[in-house]
């Protein structure tokens, strides 16, 4: 076996054994009382999201796929914080990398992809960092790492400690240990992928809604079962929604989608910090929004039970942007009839 390799993956494990697990937060609203909602804070990986998880299993499953060697320059295209934790891995097993991302992608996550060792290639939009990531691969003789790809084919999706497992062993003592849905948004796909293809494995009685932002195909595909449909726009919400239907999204392990307004996302991301004391990004407001309007039908219905979500990734990204009330006011629109409804759910 090469030595640098094993080296590489050695370092890799050790890093994962070195860290915990993330918390499960029980998140209390007044008017649905019958249903418990969670919250499983992603934020508090060492590079701060949920694609921690996803670039780790990237890199090993290159790495034993013998696509990274000494030396190897990684490319990869992404909004932002898919790229931060993979140059954390790449400055780790001493690689160089680059990250394609769109002009718009949020300053503080492109000081931290440069603060692990990393480099940016800008493009315009979202919609051309693939092929431009494809075309500078080539040209520095790179390995391309391709999340959009091979996210849904790299985490072991029947456990070894993946997201799916650890949300279960953490809801084992819970009143409804069983959820009665999971919510999570999409973006590679390759979360939902593993939630799913979790959930079948081990016969759980619990639905799996996929919310989705605008200006994504995910939602349309879904429902048309078209995979060919493209979108020249960029979402919105950074870190989710596509222009394109990815290779990672599996749309037969999932149950339901939702279109979420962009501004409801934005709103609902600035009202969880009332609950519980701390930004979470824009992805989590999408994700919330859905378990609520989910909980609310089940409360409406007499159907008690449990809900869980993810915080992908900390507020503090977003701090010139999404909790900027100029920006958003420009960017996203009004969300004041959003913000009126949420401030409704806390009170009885």
């Amino acid at each position: 076996m090469n030595k640098w390799v094993k080296h590489s993956v050695q370092k890799i494990e050790a890093d994962y054994n070195r860290s915990a697990d993330t918390h499960l937060l029980k998140i209390d609203i007044p008017k649905i009382p019958s249903i418990h909602l969670y919250l499983k804070d992603e934020s508090t990986h060492p590079t701060g999201s949920l694609k921690h998880r996803l670039a780790r299993s990237l890199f090993l499953y290159a790495l034993c796929n013998g696509r990274i060697k000494e030396g190897t320059t990684i490319v990869e295209a992404s909004s932002g914080s898919t790229a931060v934790s993979e140059a954390y891995f790449a400055q780790m097993i001493g690689v160089p990398f680059i990250a394609v991302v769109p002009k718009s992608t949020a300053k503080s996550k492109i000081n931290k992809i440069e603060f692990y060792g990393g480099k940016c290639h800008f493009v315009d939009s979202a919609p051309k960092m693939h092929d431009a990531a494809t075309k500078l691969a080539t040209e520095i003789d790179g390995y391309f790492m391709d999340q959009f790809t091979y996210a849904e084919r790299a985490t072991d999706w029947r456990g070894n400690n993946n997201i799916a497992e650890s949300i279960y062993a953490q809801m084992e003592k819970e009143p409804y240990p069983i959820p009665s849905a999971i919510v999570m948004s999409a973006g590679t796909g390759g979360t939902s992928a593993t939630l799913g293809r979790y959930i079948l494995y081990r016969g759980f009685d619990t639905k799996l809604l996929v919310v989705d932002p605008e200006n994504s195909v995910f939602f349309d595909s879904f429902n048309s079962a078209d995979r060919t449909l493209t979108n020249n726009k960029s979402s919105r919400i950074e870190g989710i929604g596509r222009p394109k239907v990815e290779h990672s999204f599996q749309p037969n392990v999932i149950d339901e989608m939702m279109q979420v307004p962009d501004a409801a996302s934005v709103a609902t991301m600035l009202w969880l910090e009332k609950i519980i004391g701390k930004k979470a990004g824009p992805s989590t407001g999408t994700n919330i929004w859905g378990a609520l309007c989910l909980a609310k039908e089940m409360e409406a219905n007499k159907e008690p039970g449990s809900i869980v979500t993810l915080l992908c990734d900390s507020g503090e990204r977003y701090l010139d942007s999404y909790y900027d009330e100029n920006w958003v006011k420009e960017h996203i629109g009004d969300i004041q009839p959003y913000a009126d409804e949420l401030n409704g759910w806390l009170s009885k």
